[in-house]
């Protein structure tokens, strides 16, 4: 469970979002002071806690949960919108063990978050991902769609699981040729189109979830 502690409903609810679409389970806390109590019964695997919040400041949360000896081994990733060396210094002198500066980008924050994970050897990434009525359980190689089970092929499965880790992320054709058939595939990027027609196909009433963005490529995003 990763938690993120932002006073700005709409940050937070962006990386709780983004987090729970790459495969993590996360959770929201509008102030330091509802975290904190939430500790007192439940420990995350890593905390994103904005440094700039009224009452009780990110700093100083820091201060109180590298304070205690049951949760000082929590991974923090500082979140500021100041981003000068003295506050960054002034973080990490307490224990945070990265920063992100505002604004930064979503998928920023998630390769932070694992890479900090990696670091402390508290990666758990959920292999299930879950974009409007798709559900993608990467390990068992299946998919379903309303609770119904759709059969992919291998590039097909291959195409969705990119998607569905990448949830409204545009990719172009290109991108999508090097990512699923490889630098040194021959093929055209007809191929890509193909495949998603037949993709769209197969998803049935989720298939307009896959969505063309003319001139550039292609995305997923989650049903409305």
């Amino acid at each position: 469970m990763i938690w993120c502690v932002d006073d700005d409903s709409t940050i937070r609810e962006i990386e709780v979002y983004t987090l729970m679409q790459t495969g993590f389970q996360a959770r929201g806390f509008e102030n330091a002071k509802e975290m904190l109590k939430a500790l007192e019964t439940e420990i995350p695997k890593l905390i994103v806690l904005d440094i700039m919040m009224p009452e009780t400041d990110g700093i100083e949360a820091l201060n109180i949960i590298r304070s205690n000896p049951k949760h000082k081994d929590i991974p923090i990733i500082m979140a500021t919108a100041k981003g000068t060396e003295m506050d960054k210094i002034s973080g990490l002198n307490f224990g945070a063990d990265d920063y992100l500066v505002k604004p930064f980008g979503v998928m920023e924050m998630v390769a932070r978050v694992k890479a900090v994970l990696r670091r402390t050897g508290k990666e758990e990434v959920s292999d299930e991902f879950t974009v409007g009525s798709i559900v993608l359980k990467e390990k068992e190689h299946k998919v379903f769609v309303c609770g119904k089970k759709v059969a992919l092929t291998h590039k097909e499965f291959e195409l969705l699981s990119l998607f569905m880790k990448n949830a409204n992320i545009v990719f172009s054709r290109d991108k999508l040729m090097s990512d699923i058939w490889g630098m040194d595939y021959l093929g055209e990027t007809r191929t890509v189109d193909a495949h998603i027609k037949t993709l769209r196909q197969k998803l049935g009433i989720a298939g307009h979830q896959i969505q063309t963005v003319v001139g550039v490529g292609y995305r997923l995003e989650a049903d409305e």
